[in-house]
């Protein structure tokens, strides 16, 4: 493939393939993309020759933050997904809609979606190997069908794709935000605001690798919120996601100086309520069907100790 002018090497790879950036970086580690930059010679003897001399004979090293020019020639190979060695299971999950090309899940609090290091049981992956007979294999072994997460302890809908080019489709659409994602929250405090945008970038918090933070070097991370409700010290909201970065709202609740309800790692240290977790929830999820060409919209119910608490205070 040709690269496009003024673009970084991961970016571009990921908008051409749909695989996510990490992924792309992860096959570039592994040896799976070759990068051929034009040379600035300006020799011409024939057509032929003048293209063997426009391009360097071997491959420079990768870097994801490498910056294409005009010209510039990218190989990726996708390799073949080996065998999932990951065990089904019977997990218990809402499955809220199915078809030959994808399925909407409401996940509940508490379960991780997919697996990682020392946990390669008890996922909703897990689940799906249950109860799905196929799913998309580009984003790797251990997430198969995965588009995009939720946090453990964060509620809600997720979409899941069957096949590799519903995948890709659903990638871009997240990608150029033309998927809608909502999510209800209560927070801490009373919130001034009826409305407002956070714009601010996150990136790994330098004192603790396990958590985000707002960080100049950060990617650009936008939050738009609007207030639902307010009560005496707290606040019910909604958020709509135009990234999706890691913990972002959670992360920008907390920069608003309102986290919320339950959050043991950007909240409160002293919780009025008994939860297992953050008072948010992935409430509404919406997208073009990559297959019909039809809008999707879905709404999930709060869960009912979420609910409970809203009733308890109103």
């Amino acid at each position: 493939m040709c690269a496009d002018a003024s673009v970084r090497l991961d970016v571009f790879l990921s908008a051409v393939s749909g695989l996510t950036r990490s992924r792309i970086k992860q096959l570039m580690e592994n040896g799976y993309v070759s990068y051929y930059p034009r040379k600035t010679t300006s020799a011409r003897i024939s057509n032929d020759e003048c293209y063997r001399h426009e391009f360097n004979d071997t491959p420079s090293p990768c870097k994801a933050g490498t910056v294409l020019k005009e010209g510039d020639i990218v190989y990726l190979e996708i390799p073949e997904i080996k065998p999932i060695s990951l065990t089904p299971e019977d997990i218990d999950i809402d499955i809220v809609y199915e078809d030959k090309d994808l399925a909407i899940i409401n996940k509940p609090q508490g379960l991780t979606v997919h697996p990682a290091a020392g946990a390669k049981s008890g996922t909703l992956v897990n689940a799906l190997l249950m109860y799905l007979k196929e799913l998309s294999g580009i984003n790797g072994e251990i997430r198969p069908g995965i588009v995009h997460r939720l946090d453990k302890l964060t509620s809600g809908l997720l979409v899941v794709a069957k096949n590799d080019e519903t995948h890709v489709h659903l990638s871009g659409q997240l990608a150029d935000k033309t998927a809608a994602r909502v999510y209800h929250a209560l927070l801490e405090g009373v919130l001034k605001e009826d409305c407002g945008t956070v714009d601010r970038p996150i990136g790994r918090d330098p004192r603790d690798r396990k958590k985000m933070a707002i960080r100049p070097d950060g990617r650009r991370a936008v939050t738009h919120y609007k207030v639902l409700k307010r009560f005496e010290n707290y606040t019910y909201a909604e958020f709509r996601l135009e990234t999706g970065r890691t913990h972002q709202i959670r992360v920008h609740a907390k920069y608003l100086g309102h986290p919320v309800v339950g959050d043991a790692v950007y909240g409160y240290k002293t919780q009025k309520f008994k939860l297992n977790g953050q008072l948010l929830h992935a409430k509404e999820l919406g997208f073009i069907h990559p297959a019909t060409g039809l809008p999707m919209r879905f709404n999930s119910e709060l869960p009912d100790y979420f609910a409970d608490i809203i009733r308890c205070l109103k």
